[in-house]
C-alpha cells in the first residue's frame, strides 16, 4: 500500500485546489467552471491508472473495472463553501507533512475518500486481481446541494443495485435518518430592521448573521459586533446533522431583535419535532439560513427525522405551528438488514483491518447510499477522531489515508472478487 501513498497525497493537494462548491451554470458545466474541471482531473488521473472513464456531461463522472454484475462506490467531488473562520487556506491543498494532514475543503468530504477509492481499485487491478463484478466508482458533482447530478446519471446510464458510498462514519451504516429542509415564512411587515440574513448551505449551521438596525447595549451582552451600521451574530459552522457541533449565530439575532417567538418556536420548542427517537436516533433540528424580505423573514431548517418514521409523520406536527413553509429539498430514510449480506461484510472488513469489535451505526447524514437499491456508507469518519466536516479547517490524516486504503482495498475484494 504505500507505493500508492505519495501519489494520494499529491493528487488529493490538487484536487481541493480546485473550488467545486456550487457556482453559476455555463455552458455545458451545470455546476461551474471550476467543479467541471475537478471533475476532469479525476477522470484524466483515472484514465492515466488505467481504467475506463466516461464524462456525463460534466454532471457526473464514472470509472469502470472489471465485468459482471455493477457493484457502486459512489462518492463526490463537490464541496459546501468555505466559510469562515479558517486558519489555512481553503482551497490550498496545503499538505503538513510534520503534523500528517492535509488541508482544505474536501478533504474528508468527499475528495480524499473518492481518490482513495480510485487507489484501492488500482491496488486490486496491479495485484492482477480480475474482480468478477463490475466496480464502477460513480463521482458526482452536487452531492452537497441537490442531487441533480444521480437525476442526470439515472436518465442517462444505468445505476447499480448494489454499493458503497464512502462519506460518512465507519465501522459501517445501516441507517440513515429523513432528511426535509423547510422554509418558513414570518411575518415582519412592521420591522425596525432591514436587511437580515445570515448562512451559506441549509445543510450548514450558520456562523455568519447580519442586520441593519440601531446598536444598543444588548449587543454587547450577547456578544454581537457593531460595524458599519450593521450588527453582526458569528457562530460556529457545522455539519446540518450534528447542529450540537457548532454555534447556531441566528439565535443570538433573533434575541437581539426581540423576535422572543421565533427564537423560541426555533431553538427551544423546534417546532414541536424534539419527541421523535427510535433506535436510530434523535430528531435534530438546525435553522441555518436566514433572509429578511418582502415583508417576510425567511427561515430555512434542516431537519432530519429517525428512520422509522415517515415525511408524513413530520409534517403533521410541523402543520399545527400555523407557520406557513415550504419544502425545498427531502429524502426518503435509508434502513438495511444489519445482518444480510453487505452490512455483516462491511462490518467483518472494518473489524479485522482495525482489530476492533463494533457494531453497525445510525447516522443524521445523508449519503448516495440511498440511491441504491442496497447501499451502504462506509467511512471515513470514526468515533473519537475530531470531525472538520462542513467546518473551518477541514483535513484529513495521513494515517486516516493509510487506514481507508487497506479497508477499501479489502471490502472490494471480498464484495466484488
Amino acid at each position: 500500500m504505500d507505493k500508492y501513498f505519495d501519489d494520494i497525497v499529491k493528487n488529493l493537494s490538487q484536487l481541493i485546489k480546485f473550488d467545486s462548491s456550487q457556482a453559476p451554470a455555463t455552458e455545458g458545466k451545470p455546476f461551474g467552471e471550476a467543479n467541471a474541471k475537478c471533475l476532469d482531473f479525476f477522470l484524466s488521473l483515472a484514465s492515466y491508472l488505467g481504467f475506463e472513464t466516461k464524462n456525463y456531461d460534466n454532471y457526473i463522472g464514472e470509472v469502470k473495472f472489471g465485468s459482471g454484475e455493477d457493484f457502486a462506490v459512489l462518492a463526490h467531488l463537490d464541496v459546501v463553501p468555505a466559510g469562515n473562520g479558517w486558519t489555512h487556506d481553503p482551497f490550498g491543498g496545503e499538505v503538513d507533512r510534520e503534523n500528517g494532514k492535509i488541508w482544505g475543503r474536501g478533504a474528508m468530504d468527499d475528495k480524499g475518500p473518492a481518490l482513495i477509492a480510485l487507489y484501492a481499485m488500482k491496488a486490486i487491478k496491479d495485484a492482477g486481481i480480475k474482480p468478477k463484478k463490475c466496480i464502477k466508482l460513480i463521482v458526482g458533482c452536487n452531492e452537497e446541494t441537490g442531487w441533480a447530478c444521480i437525476d442526470h446519471y439515472n436518465k442517462v446510464a444505468k445505476m447499480p443495485e448494489t454499493g458503497i458510498s464512502p462519506d460518512a462514519d465507519f465501522p459501517v451504516i445501516y441507517a440513515e435518518k429523513g432528511i426535509v429542509h423547510l422554509t418558513l415564512a414570518f411575518p415582519a411587515e412592521n420591522a425596525q430592521f432591514s436587511g437580515l440574513k445570515g448562512g451559506d448551505r441549509a445543510n450548514m449551521v450558520c456562523d455568519y448573521c447580519e442586520v441593519t438596525a440601531e446598536k444598543s447595549d444588548l449587543a454587547e451582552q450577547l456578544g454581537l459586533e457593531y460595524a458599519a451600521g450593521k450588527i453582526i451574530s458569528r457562530g460556529k459552522s457545522a455539519h446540518g446533522s450534528t447542529p450540537e457541533k457548532g454555534v447556531n449565530a441566528i439565535e443570538k439575532m433573533l434575541a437581539y431583535l426581540g423576535l422572543d417567538g421565533m427564537k423560541k418556536l426555533l431553538f427551544g420548542e423546534k417546532l414541536g419535532l424534539s419527541g421523535f427517537e427510535d433506535e436510530t436516533g434523535k430528531l435534530t433540528f438546525s435553522p441555518n439560513l436566514i433572509e429578511q424580505r418582502g415583508g417576510a423573514i425567511y427561515v430555512t431548517c434542516d431537519v432530519r427525522y429517525p428512520a422509522t418514521y415517515t415525511l408524513k409523520n413530520v409534517l403533521e406536527v410541523v402543520d399545527k405551528c400555523g407557520i406557513p413553509y415550504t419544502i425545498e429539498h427531502e429524502q426518503a430514510p435509508l434502513f438495511n438488514d444489519r445482518n444480510g449480506k453487505l452490512i455483516s461484510t462491511l462490518l467483518g472488513v472494518y473489524n479485522e483491518v482495525t482489530g476492533k469489535n463494533v457494531q453497525p451505526v445510525a447516522i443524521g447524514g445523508g449519503t448516495y447510499a440511498r440511491a441504491l437499491k442496497c447501499g451502504a456508507a462506509f467511512g471515513p469518519e470514526e468515533e473519537g477522531e475530531e470531525s472538520t466536516i462542513h467546518q473551518a479547517d477541514e483535513y484529513i490524516t495521513f494515517e486516516k489515508i493509510d487506514k481507508c486504503l487497506k479497508i477499501y482495498t479489502l471490502a472490494l475484494q471480498r464484495l466484488c472478487c
